[in-house]
């Protein structure tokens, strides 16, 4: 039976705001999450991701940053977090190499910044996180998913969500 799909949307109006956010989301998520992020370059991704390594309990002590050169980071945590960036990717052949299947059927919680370069990748069961810019400062955040897990991220915003 397919499950019901759901989106969120928000905007936040800095950096702060989609970290706080993000905090909120990796509290939430559950072993075995993946997130794919897709959005322009400097539009929040890993901002986003270092949100949610702290909501997932990543310690102070590890800087989130992007693994463009090395495609993956892992942190310890709650649930493990495996922090791809597939941005120097020619095609998903490429992943082939770092045993991607693993991370994705595991028990860690995946993320995957430029998701959309290997979107055939990606499980139907993935939680999506588009990033639009409004202005220097403001994102447009999508969050489209299953409606049962998207319910349990929902914050109480001005800006609807």
């Amino acid at each position: 039976m397919e499950q019901e799909k759901a989106e969120i949307k928000i905007i936040t109006n800095n950096a702060l705001e989609t970290f706080t956010f993000a905090r909120h989301i990796g509290e939430k998520l559950k072993g075995g999450d993946i997130l794919a992020l897709s959005g322009e370059l400097g539009s929040g991704k890993t901002c986003f991701t270092g949100g949610l390594a702290r909501g997932l309990g990543v310690d102070e002590k590890y800087s989130i940053t992007s693994p463009t050169f090395t495609l993956i980071n892992e942190y310890p945590a709650k649930f493990r977090l495996y922090h791809f960036d597939v941005y120097r990717l020619n095609s998903c052949a490429d992943l082939d190499d770092l045993g991607y299947e693993e991370y994705f059927a595991g028990n860690g919680v995946v993320v995957i910044e430029w998701a959309e370069k290997i979107a055939k990748l990606i499980p139907e069961t993935a939680i999506h996180v588009n990033f639009e810019y409004v202005d220097e400062d403001k994102r447009k955040i999508i969050i489209k998913g299953q409606s049962c897990r998207l319910k349990e991220f929902r914050i109480d915003t001005k800006d609807g969500g």
